[in-house]
């Protein structure tokens, strides 16, 4: 059933699409298992807000760096290799962290810029082999069945996580579940060896995909979208779960949260990929973003598990709504751009900076926040302030799709 409708889709393509999403898949299950964790790790060695805070914004700030400077290699290498060197990367981050163990949090930057650049050669090659082994009728697919992976992993994960941290005395439990994902990455990488490489020829030329933005207002509208998109996304990705576990002060229950949330956006990823039609991409990206938004209140005054559970479950439902078409607009925007078959690079490039400019931007402003008024206060109005992120990304896909009924 998984595979239906893949039917009319040739050799050739499936073994590629499938074989992309055995790699994310193992690559999200391996984040999913330590990440969150990482960050949870160095608090509890410094319970230092802002070193957390600077650790992650050195993790985005190298991570645009990588995407501008490795642009040449993937248009002139080839975007499996550079796919595997991210993924070898994020192996000598854990590899570090269990060398380093309990002084870790002296390392952070070193720790920040390795991950920056994994992350940076992963997802640039990820996500232009998605645009590359995906069409227009299989891209909601890729996107759905992609979501679901990545709630299974998120249902997996976190939750053995929290049971070995649990149940294993002292630092251990971090230690084991961070060799755990050094080995499934490396199975990744074992993965990538049997996709199809692709090499483009040429040299790395962002002048067009600039000059883009003048001639094609949606692409405009679009970078400007996943700029906001980031502008959330610098702080919650890692404030969020911290936040859980500085009340609750249980790493089981942060499991069972992410878990949760998994498990919620898992259903919803198998609807998008079985009912979702393109037509309501715009509408359901502005429906989500705005229940994304408003649910943050009932966040911010939770004080309990079952409270951020609930928030957990809401947050599992209308994230896939809102990321899944997101996704999708985008590749299928860079596809009818102009000239996107020969700038598909630079177009993919230009479009994740901004995400990542947007991440980097909410750190900086976080940071200087923290030193200027404090931690617990300036949390709650960060949360609110950053959450307002989607909704304005949103608005504008809504405004894309409304110049192009318009043709404009």
């Amino acid at each position: 059933m998984f595979l239906s409708r893949l039917n009319d889709v040739s050799a050739y393509e499936k073994k590629n699409l499938l074989l992309l999403l055995a790699i994310g898949w193992l690559y999200t299950l391996g984040i999913y298992l330590s990440n969150i964790f990482v960050n949870v790790f160095l608090w509890k060695q410094t319970e230092s807000l802002l070193l957390v805070s600077l650790y992650n914004l050195t993790i985005y700030a190298t991570q645009v760096a990588t995407f501008v400077l490795s642009g040449n290699w993937v248009k002139r290498i080839d975007r499996v290799l550079i796919l595997r060197y991210g993924i070898l990367m994020i192996a000598v981050f854990f590899m570090l962290v269990l060398s380093f163990g309990t002084a870790a949090s002296s390392y952070y930057i070193l720790l920040g810029i390795v991950l920056g650049c994994g992350y940076g050669l992963f997802w640039l090659s990820f996500n232009v082999l998605t645009f590359e082994v995906t069409e227009p009728y299989t891209r909601d697919f890729f996107n759905g069945s992609f979501g679901a992976l990545q709630s299974l992993s998120g249902m997996i994960g976190p939750i053995t996580a929290g049971w070995l941290i649990t149940v294993l005395e002292g630092y251990q439990g971090y230690l084991t579940i961070f060799f755990i994902s050094f080995l499934l990455f490396s199975c990744a990488v074992v993965c990538s060896m049997f996709m199809t490489r692709r090499n483009v020829d040429g040299r790395i030329s962002f002048s067009h995909v600039i000059y883009e933005t003048k001639r094609n207002k949606q692409w405009l509208l679009l970078i400007s979208a996943h700029f906001f998109q980031g502008l959330r996304e610098g702080i919650f990705l890692f404030l969020i779960g911290l936040i859980v576990f500085l009340v609750t002060q249980s790493e089981m229950t942060l499991g069972i949260y992410n878990m949760l949330y998994a498990a919620a956006s898992f259903v919803v990823y198998q609807w998008i990929y079985k009912r979702f039609r393109s037509s309501h991409r715009p509408t359901m990206i502005l429906i989500s973003s705005l229940i994304l938004f408003f649910s943050l209140f009932w966040f911010i005054n939770s004080s309990t598990s079952i409270e951020f559970f609930i928030f957990a479950i809401v947050l599992g439902v209308t994230f896939p709504l809102f990321y899944a078409p997101l996704m999708s607009v985008s590749y299928d925007i860079i596809g009818q751009a102009h000239l996107a078959k020969e700038y598909r690079i630079e177009y993919i490039i230009m479009r994740d900076v901004f995400l990542n400019l947007g991440r980097v931007v909410s750190l900086l402003l976080f940071v200087s926040g923290l030193l200027i008024f404090g931690t617990e206060q300036f949390m709650i109005f960060a949360v609110i302030i950053f959450g307002l992120g989607y909704a304005i990304a949103g608005g504008m896909i809504s405004f894309i799709s409304k110049k192009k009924k318009e043709g404009i």
